[in-house]
């Protein structure tokens, strides 16, 4: 009965909300008219997200927050270099403003509204990851046009599967530098923020030498070198992508304490010396069998009691539920690998790859990057 009784109650609201009348009346009374207000206003952005999305689109591509970051400016001054109409600027200048993408600074002597950056623009501009990953949605638009299409696994090649060429390819290992430039690029412009916040969480003080497995160009290490320049680092990646973070590291003058290790990591032995290793945003790119070969690769190449992290962002996490349950649920599998795993999954994962200790660490920005760490048992 105890289990019969939520649900239903949980059924009587479910007819309740469904109900025309009813929600004339939660929108006309006064206690339930701001709760009304908000679920409609949420479920109204639910539909519109597309469009919302579009507008960022276009003020990246224009690079519209630029162009208002040193003094607000009208839409008709700004359309030439927009190449647009006057009409359509101040079109696009109005939906960025309802967006906090811009907003408006008062008049110029002819009445007419000027714009500057609003809230969410001006972090767009400080964080250039942002912009980088709003241009590459536009592969992941194209294959979420048939979204049932892409759940039925109708798709034959989607474009995030065409770009993220490791994702889908029988001998990754021989990818050429061509194939791998472009989402190389993209990781190391876009996880900035990823590292500086894993860091923060998680000091690396007390140890001397970090492996980091998939590891792009270097971006997690060369943050890690920043801070602890005794830290050594070693990388695992591609033999194409290790061949880039090595002359990275050659160019910013670590290659005396980086070093850059190309091979399979379904097959190539990873190589040893690290006491810690790190997978930065790898586990979830990848299916539950090749997930669990790279973990037990991270564990074959830690001693007894060396340490494991983990971060990336997760499933079921609290107060960013679409983030890692929507957004990375579809993102992955129009990239053709990998799944959104909440930490309970992940934590047993670990262990059956031969860790124990396993415990969460808090981070600034949980939506976006969560850290699991553990020992090698």
């Amino acid at each position: 009965m105890s289990l019969l009784f939520p649900n239903a109650i949980r059924g009587l609201r479910d007819r309740l909300i469904a109900n025309p009348a009813f929600q004339r009346w939660a929108a006309d009374f006064p206690l339930t008219r701001p709760i009304a207000q908000r679920r409609a206003s949420g479920l109204f952005d639910i539909c519109a997200g597309f469009v919302y999305s579009q507008v960022l689109y276009a003020c990246v591509e224009l690079d519209l927050f630029e162009r208002v970051a040193n003094g607000p400016r009208v839409a008709s001054d700004l359309a030439p270099e927009l190449e647009l109409t006057p009409e359509a600027a101040e079109r696009l200048l109005r939906a960025a403003v309802a967006l906090k993408l811009l907003e408006r600074r008062g008049s110029d002597e002819r009445g007419h509204a000027r714009y500057g950056l609003g809230y969410h623009g001006a972090a767009v501009r400080g964080n250039p990851g942002i912009a980088a990953m709003v241009r590459h949605h536009r592969m992941f638009y194209q294959d979420l046009a048939d979204p049932l299409a892409l759940l039925r696994g109708e798709v034959a090649q989607t474009e995030l599967g065409r770009y993220w060429d490791y994702a889908g390819n029988s001998d990754p290992a021989e990818a050429d530098d061509g194939a791998v430039a472009a989402y190389s690029e993209l990781m190391t412009a876009s996880h900035g923020f990823v590292a500086d916040d894993t860091l923060d969480a998680y000091s690396l003080k007390d140890h001397r030498c970090l492996l980091d497995i998939g590891g792009g160009e270097g971006n997690f290490l060369i943050a890690a070198a920043k801070r602890w320049p005794d830290l050594r680092l070693m990388l695992f990646d591609l033999p194409t992508v290790a061949e880039r973070a090595r002359k990275r590291f050659v160019a910013l003058g670590l290659a005396d304490r980086a070093s850059a290790y190309g091979g399979d990591l379904m097959v190539s032995e990873l190589p040893k010396g690290a006491d810690i290793v790190s997978l930065v945003r790898v586990v979830h790119d990848h299916d539950d069998a090749n997930a669990m070969t790279i973990l037990r690769a991270a564990r074959a190449a830690l001693p007894q009691g060396g340490t494991l992290l983990i971060t990336e962002p997760m499933s079921e996490t609290p107060g960013a539920e679409p983030i890692g349950d929507a957004y990375f649920g579809l993102y992955l599998l129009a990239m053709g690998s990998g799944r959104p795993r909440p930490p309970r999954e992940l934590k047993a994962m670990v262990a059956a790859a031969g860790f124990e200790r396993v415990r969460m660490v808090r981070t600034r920005r949980p939506m976006q990057t969560r850290i699991m760490l553990a020992q090698a048992g």
